[in-house]
């Protein structure tokens, strides 16, 4: 039979209303030393909070509805294990519902959700409604999550997107490369602007932006591989690419490899993601690491304070990824590069002479 909170109380020698406090978290003043002596004897006894009963006494259920646009999205799982992993801590369950792209679905979601009496929503790449329109249909604490286009709004976790194209930018730049591409998404989603923003602004900080190196993609494959083509094209062509995603990297890297150049011996190539085959393709793919785990962890706990009531809105919340280096870049680690030996008679112009 589990230990009860009765149990704890008397094992570690203090009443049933102090153990509570202690273990509900309250603000009510507790000695240093008998809080932690009650911590040690609840995990010692193995013990487990009655929710159920909490709940009736704070008005809470203890439960958060988890929207999620696409389950198929290769960012949305990795998204929810980090919001679950946060809700744990203080005792939350998630329920997930995935709206595949349906306005229609999301609404009778979010019904179902506020008959259940959850606590708060999190809306996981949710695009589809206005956060006003949310909030009418909601009525309930939420928070926006990696939301892929239409303005930041209050309550809106996503990726640091403008930080992230500069800091693939600038590693490509401290390289030694002067003619730098980007292959940019489709117009309209944050994404494209920011990444966009990132370039220019990382370059125009070095005087070496050059608008004719800035081709148009759709996120796709094809797209990254009909926009290299047309760069490798040009009379001078660049010595590296960013591309806005690792796919589109992907597609780059296809039509400069069919084209009897290497990657990253004449052209060094950076995406966007850090897509799970960027890590197997070979040249393995250097890209910016979506941070999932973060953005969904950073989301939890905004809801959370929303349900506490610490705060009435949260600021848009940026979370910054992180660069990560593999071969199609040229460099191997820091201060040390690595390049293939040439081969074939085409001229080339080696990435080693472009390097400090």
């Amino acid at each position: 039979m589990p230990a009860s909170l009765t149990d704890v109380a008397k094992a570690a020698d203090v009443s049933i209303a102090t153990a509570s406090r202690v273990l509900a978290g309250s603000a009510h003043p507790v000695a240093e030393e008998t809080r932690l002596r009650v911590l040690k004897t609840a995990e010692e006894l193995g013990y487990q909070p009655n929710l159920v009963a909490r709940s009736l006494r704070i008005d809470h259920t203890y439960t958060i509805g988890i929207i999620v646009e696409n389950i198929l999205s290769p960012f949305i799982p990795p998204i929810v294990r980090g919001i679950q992993d946060r809700l744990e801590v203080d005792g939350y369950f998630g329920i997930t519902i995935n709206a595949g792209w349906d306005p229609q679905v999301e609404a009778e979601a979010i019904q179902t959700l506020r008959k259940r009496q959850i606590d708060g929503i999190i809306f996981v790449e949710s695009c589809l409604r206005s956060s006003d329109e949310v909030f009418e249909l909601a009525d309930k604490p939420h928070v926006f999550v990696h939301r892929l286009f239409n303005s930041l709004s209050l309550n809106s976790i996503v990726p640091d997107e403008h930080y992230g194209a500069r800091l693939a930018t600038r590693h490509l730049a401290q390289l030694g490369h002067r003619r730098i591409a980007f292959i940019n998404g489709p117009e309209g989603w944050n994404a494209t602007i920011n990444r966009m923003a990132g370039y220019q602004e990382e370059l125009a900080i070095r005087g070496i932006f050059d608008p004719g190196l800035v081709e148009r993609g759709d996120w796709e494959v094809q797209s990254g591989y009909l926009a290299a083509q047309r760069l490798i094209a040009l009379k001078d062509p660049p010595t590296a690419i960013f591309a806005g995603n690792d796919l589109m990297a992907l597609g780059a890297i296809y039509a400069i490899q069919e084209a009897g150049w290497r990657v990253p011996g004449d052209i060094a190539i950076v995406g966007y993601d850090d897509r799970e085959f960027s890590g197997f393709v070979r040249p393995a793919i250097t890209t910016i690491r979506m941070p999932c785990e973060e953005m969904g962890r950073a989301s939890a706990e905004a809801l959370l304070r929303l349900i506490d009531g610490e705060t009435e809105a949260i600021e848009p919340i940026l979370i910054r990824g992180e660069l990560v280096v593999r071969q199609s870049c040229g460099a191997r680690g820091e201060g040390e590069w690595e390049f293939e030996p040439e081969r074939g008679s085409l001229p080339r112009r080696r990435a080693r002479e472009l390097c400090p």
